[in-house]
């Protein structure tokens, strides 16, 4: 069995859904779809850029729990609500991958589960042994 090592955020939802904000599994890190959430409300009301940038600081931040950094990325999914907003949302993913440039896929879906999100991120990571 491989060893996980999970981090958490805390979440209201984590406990009620079963599920880890990220986990490491020998040299993969899966890192949860993540939103522009803190303390039960939205980050960057209506600001694509400003929820994108939250979001991947809080991956960030459990990379970094996980032993990892953004430079071990090597995907990351990115679900938008309005895609006519990409340029936004690129603009801050940009900002974080410009160098390490991770295989992406950015797709428009109907609604995420708060009606104020814009965005929603997964990342994997692998990292040397």
């Amino acid at each position: 069995m491989i060893n996980r090592i999970k981090i958490s955020t805390g979440s209201p939802w984590e406990p009620i859904v079963g599920y880890s904000r990220a986990i490491r599994c020998g040299n993969v890190i899966e890192v949860a779809g993540t939103t522009a959430m803190k303390d039960g409300a939205v980050v960057g009301k209506d600001d694509a850029y400003a929820q994108t940038k939250y979001i991947l600081e809080v991956i960030q931040a459990a990379l970094e729990q996980l032993g990892s950094s953004m430079s071990d990325v090597v995907r990351t999914r990115m679900f938008v609500t309005d895609i006519s907003r990409w340029e936004e949302i690129g603009k801050a993913h940009g900002e974080f991958f410009k160098e390490i440039r991770p295989v992406a896929t950015m797709v428009e879906v109907k609604s995420l589960i708060e009606a104020d999100l814009l965005v929603e991120i997964e990342a994997q990571a692998i990292v040397e042994e």
